[in-house]
């Protein structure tokens, strides 16, 4: 088995998670876009693409509008991606939210192991 070890430094979370949605978007060929790229990453540190002003943040953010927002959530729901749930806390219904499955701390350093493996194995 070949390992072969890569680093590299970002800026922040948001450039993080960014890099980690990539990837998991071309291993599991999503064929996700940059702009889907960012609004999962973006969800993904904010909790949540319901609010109002978590929308507009992201909007300010990466220079789009809110339908633009909206057909994105509905591929990533189709994909799994993003998933609606219960959340009646703060006067909103549902929310919509990344997939737990695939949420990191991006405040903290990410180190991924990848196996790539030939079917035959």
């Amino acid at each position: 088995m070949l390992v072969q070890k890569l680093k590299k430094q970002v800026k922040d979370e948001f450039e993080i998670a960014e890099k980690y949605y990539a990837i998991l978007s071309d291993i599991n060929s999503l064929g996700l876009t940059p702009r889907e790229i960012q609004l999962v990453a973006f969800t993904a540190i904010r909790g949540n693409i319901t609010n109002a002003n978590v929308r507009e943040e992201f909007c300010n953010r990466y220079k789009t509008t809110s339908p633009t927002i909206n057909n994105i959530i509905s591929k990533l729901k189709k994909l799994g991606v993003f998933i609606k749930i219960e959340d009646k806390e703060d006067g909103y219904p549902k929310k919509v939210k990344v997939n737990p499955a695939i949420v990191l701390d991006f405040k903290k350093d990410v180190l991924l192991a990848i196996t790539l493996k030939h079917e035959s194995s």
